[in-house]
């Protein structure tokens, strides 16, 4: 088994077992970020990771609920100061969310603030069909050095890339973006000190099945094919970058 491994954006508390997902990754020696969709989530996420080494548990809530559960900022914001991880939140411009794009927006500007005031949070951010408001916000509500932001499954243009990493964003990267040779272009233009790994599951799949954070081995393999370095220099990089956000 390959220790060292960096998970950073996952969803532990939607596999069939949370707690057997969350001893997994601690027994594989797996540094997890499990992120939430609803603050209510954010307790029992908590707990599980409280007692192990490798696993952060991150407080959510995600632009795709906003519609329903906006009032939840609340409960999050009386939550925030239990934690410097903060996750899933952000903004989604797709087709089935953008109705809700106005209230995602104050929602996302409220977090970001917050995160700013507290001055050490770690905020993975979702950013589908929205890479430049997204942007735009974390310039205007949490620019350096008032924390880090990771951009999750970055899907933006090249010019939004380089804008972002001037705004000292990190990003986490997972299989299914080096699946696709545009994106997988933009990922390498990436400074390998500003990259992170990530398997978003259960969302991916790895052999027909949903991704463990262990798969994220994968990942490292094929930036290393991308950078062409040996996968060992790679992942000691990741390791590396992680210690980098977290001594923000």
């Amino acid at each position: 088994m390959r220790s060292g491994l960096v998970d950073f954006h996952c969803h532990l508390d939607l596999y069939p077992d949370h707690a057997a997902a969350v001893e997994r990754c601690e027994r594989d020696g797996v540094f997890t970020l499990t992120v939430t969709t609803t603050p209510k989530a954010w307790p029992r996420n908590h707990e599980l990771a409280s007692a192990t080494r490798h696993v952060r548990a991150a407080l959510g809530l995600h632009p795709q609920l906003v519609a329903e559960r906006a009032h939840e900022i609340a409960l999050w914001e009386e939550l925030l100061p239990q934690t410097r991880y903060v996750g899933e939140v952000g903004l989604d411009a797709g087709p089935r969310f953008y109705k809700s794009f106005e209230t995602q927006k104050e929602v996302f500007a409220r977090v970001l603030s917050l995160c700013a005031v507290a001055g050490d949070k770690i905020v993975t951010t979702h950013s589908v069909r929205a890479t430049k408001v997204v942007l735009d916000m974390i310039e205007q509500h949490m620019p350096p050095p008032h924390g880090r932001v990771v951009l999750h499954w970055f899907t933006g243009t090249a010019a939004e890339a380089k804008r972002a990493v001037d705004l000292g964003c990190y990003f986490s990267v997972n299989a299914d973006m080096l699946n696709n040779d545009k994106r997988a272009a933009i990922t390498k233009s990436l400074p390998l000190d500003r990259v992170l790994t990530e398997t978003d599951g259960p969302f991916t799949q790895t052999d027909a099945r949903p991704a463990t954070p262990s798969d994220v081995w994968i990942t490292v393999e094929s930036l290393a094919r991308l950078h062409g370095l040996p996968p060992s220099e790679l992942s000691a990089t990741i390791l590396r970058n992680l210690k980098s956000v977290l001594s923000n």
